[in-house]
């Protein structure tokens, strides 16, 4: 291959380098937009307005209104209302059974849309370097063949191919950086809403096996 070709090989590289950085860039930051709206829409916003909400969910279940607290739990889209009323319509069932229905149903309904989000932002921060570090050898390599060629070479020209090399490398980190430590973020807000649940589920299932609960015990 000439030098002609090799520059405008390198240089199609390059611009298409360029091309895919953008598209993982905007993809990863859509996933991690959609997990942090995903994740506030499931939680309460306080562990005071999650308690509020279970003290009036407390009453119903303790003078045995189910009626009442499904409907209650219906009007409410956070993840917590959502499985206290799956735990009302099972309410009959063993409560280690009911338990476990509850956690598949978060597991299925939550953890599930969550993991595939976080799957391809984890994706985006390891390709992004990749891409950057495809760019850099695609620099070199044309560098390096001008060098090569025997003839003068401009410093424009090596330039261009330095530049292409160090800018390709230098946005895949500023891809994966910011991308990481948004991820260490949503790990620790899903771990909080999990705990949240944790906690709401253990309350509602203490009041539907009280006295005046509805589960059987067998």
């Amino acid at each position: 291959m000439d030098l002609s070709n090799l520059s405008s090989v390198s240089q199609f590289a390059g611009d298409l380098c360029y091309l895919f950085l953008a598209a993982v860039a905007l993809w990863g930051l859509y996933c991690v937009v959609v997990v942090w709206r995903r994740i506030n829409q499931l939680r309460f916003r306080n562990d005071a307005e999650q308690t509020e909400f279970m003290v009036g969910l407390e009453a119903y279940l303790s003078s045995a209104d189910f009626a009442t607290a499904k409907q209650f739990c219906d009007g409410d889209d956070r993840v917590v209302p959502q499985l206290a009323g799956t735990a009302i319509e099972h309410k009959d069932i063993e409560p280690g059974k009911l338990r476990h229905l509850l956690a598949d149903r978060y597991q299925r309904d939550v953890s599930a849309d969550l993991e595939y989000r976080q799957s391809w932002i984890n994706t985006v921060v390891k390709t992004a370097p990749m891409l950057g570090l495809f760019g850099t050898v695609l620099g070199m390599m044309s560098a390096f063949g001008k060098l090569g060629s025997g003839g003068k070479v401009e410093a424009s020209a090596l330039a261009e191919d330095i530049s292409l090399a160090l800018i390709t490398t230098a946005i895949g980190l500023a891809i994966a950086i910011p991308l990481s430590l948004a991820v260490a973020s949503i790990n620790i807000r899903i771990r909080k809403l999990e705990d949240s649940v944790n906690v709401g589920l253990s309350r509602i299932l203490d009041s539907l096996t009280s006295p005046s609960g509805g589960v059987v015990r067998r």
